[in-house]
């Protein structure tokens, strides 16, 4: 659990997304979520497009979750993915 996470009852929940192809977007991804303040724990299923996100909602809340996933370049909840996916060699996977 995170320092920040500590003190806060953690919530989970799963969104589903869109425009991850390889290991380097899931990674990409999850960094970017454990960034934001008060996330605890990101899982990424790569072939089923689910982010599962342990989070506590006092810190951070699920349209915040769902910014940072459209702005690292993803698609969620009827929003597009725009371009997460870098098929360069060196930047991917």
């Amino acid at each position: 659990m995170t320092a920040t996470a500590a003190n806060h009852n953690l919530q989970t929940d799963s969104f589903f997304v869109t425009g991850m192809r390889c290991g380097g977007c899931t990674n990409k991804l999850s960094l970017a979520l454990r960034r934001l303040s008060g996330v605890d724990d990101v899982q990424i299923s790569l072939a089923s497009g689910e982010v599962t996100v342990v989070y506590a909602p006092a810190l951070v809340t699920p349209p915040q979750i769902q910014e940072t996933v459209i702005r690292t370049g993803f698609g969620t909840a009827g929003v597009a993915a725009t371009n997460g996916h870098d098929p360069r060699p060196d930047q991917c996977g």
